[in-house]
């Protein structure tokens, strides 16, 4: 199970924590237990908010420590909440979770001075470079990322290439990316 961008928009207002990264997750739920006296394993805050690829259901009891630190009586309050809201178009958004994306759905990345790629999002946290020009990354390499942020510096934790692990690769360090969906 994953959160909605929903539920991870109100954990950011919530905790003035962007949750950009993975080890944010920490920080949140230190935060969590401070508010609410209760403990939240950061693997499972991991999982909930796409950094791990697990479709592993937390306990109800996990949910609802969440659901009250956001304000509500318990996870069943929040979920009515969050599937009623209109909040969750991807349409104009800066960010994306890579899990959040619809398999076979492609994005164009580019960056300074002149770089591009087409990827095309596989499941989970994996993608596939259709087209890439000036990049190191080439067509046919398979990438593991969580998020992809306007203005920010894409962060892929892996490339596989050619059947080999190459290992992590960040482009745009300087200025950021800049995407659009396709």
């Amino acid at each position: 199970m994953k959160f909605s961008p929903f539920i991870i928009e109100k954990l950011r207002e919530k905790s003035g924590n962007d949750i950009r990264l993975s080890r944010d997750c920490e920080l949140l739920t230190l935060d969590i237990e401070s508010a609410t006296g209760e403990h939240i394993g950061v693997n499972t805050m991991k999982r909930l908010l796409g950094f791990i690829a697990d479709e592993r259901t937390p306990r109800t009891s996990t949910l609802d420590v969440i659901a009250r630190y956001l304000g509500f009586d318990n996870w069943e309050a929040l979920r009515l909440v969050d599937e009623n809201s209109s909040n969750s178009s991807f349409d104009d958004r800066d960010e994306y979770l890579a899990c959040y994306l619809e398999p076979g759905q492609q994005l164009a990345i580019s960056y300074p001075p002149n770089r591009s790629l087409t990827i095309e999002h596989q499941d989970g946290n994996r993608f596939l470079v259709v087209e890439s020009e000036n990049s190191k990354l080439i067509a046919g390499d398979q990438l593991t990322l969580t998020h992809i942020v306007r203005g920010y510096p894409l962060l892929v934790a892996e490339v596989i290439r050619d059947g080999r692990n190459l290992g992590a690769f960040t482009a745009g360090k300087a200025q950021g990316i800049d995407f659009d969906l396709l």
